[in-house]
């Protein structure tokens, strides 16, 4: 498989979980301004959506959005327990956190990258988080990861978007919840690999 990513991005997502379930896989970094690849590929005729992540398949077929992708990974490698059996209820949850992070989290992360975004607009999606990140303490609890006692392919996504607070310095003081949440995931074998195959961390 060939794995397509921007560092930092939600791709770092499935990225984490090539490396959780011991993946075979060649990276290929995309620049998002040239829509080239580190390779040399025209990345539009690979993604005509022009974004990442991508998987091109052994097969040569490519898949792509983030949740789509964390779930064909995770169906490949059951014994990993990234995902819940396919048709079972817990699947409809891990279903429903990934719906949820990439349309109410992801996407309200989205506008405060962009360095035109007025004053007003950009208090208007930190009060929208910080109700987003307050229902997400209320549902983990003293759970460690979203459904449960095992990391799933929704905490590789969860991790991934709060980790932009970095980025953007929101501060996470009032959410300690969280703070601990990203300590615990960021420790992981797999995270860490993937942090410094991206050149994020050291």
């Amino acid at each position: 498989m060939k794995f397509y990513f921007v560092p930092g991005t939600c791709s770092m997502a499935p990225h984490i979980v090539l490396r959780e379930a011991g993946f075979s896989f060649e990276p290929d970094k995309m620049d998002p301004a040239t829509r080239r690849t580190a390779s040399g590929e025209d990345y539009l005729k690979i993604n005509p959506k022009g974004y990442v992540p991508a998987l091109r398949l052994d097969d040569g077929q490519v898949l792509t959005e983030v949740g789509v992708i964390l779930q064909y990974l995770a169906d490949q490698k059951p014994e990993s327990g990234l995902a819940p059996r396919a048709g079972s209820l817990e699947r409809y949850r891990l279903m429903e956190w990934l719906s949820f992070i990439s349309s109410e989290l992801h996407k309200t992360f989205g506008p405060l990258f962009n360095p035109k975004v007025t004053a007003e607009m950009k208090e208007d999606r930190l009060n929208l988080l910080g109700r987003r990140l307050d229902f997400l303490v209320q549902s983990l609890g003293n759970k460690p990861f979203l459904m449960g006692d095992k990391f799933s392919v929704a905490d590789a996504y969860l991790f991934t978007v709060l980790n932009w607070t970095h980025r953007l310095q929101v501060d996470l003081g009032k959410w300690p919840t969280l703070k601990d949440y990203l300590a615990r995931v960021s420790g992981r074998p797999a995270v860490q690999a993937a942090m410094k195959a991206e050149g994020l961390i050291p």
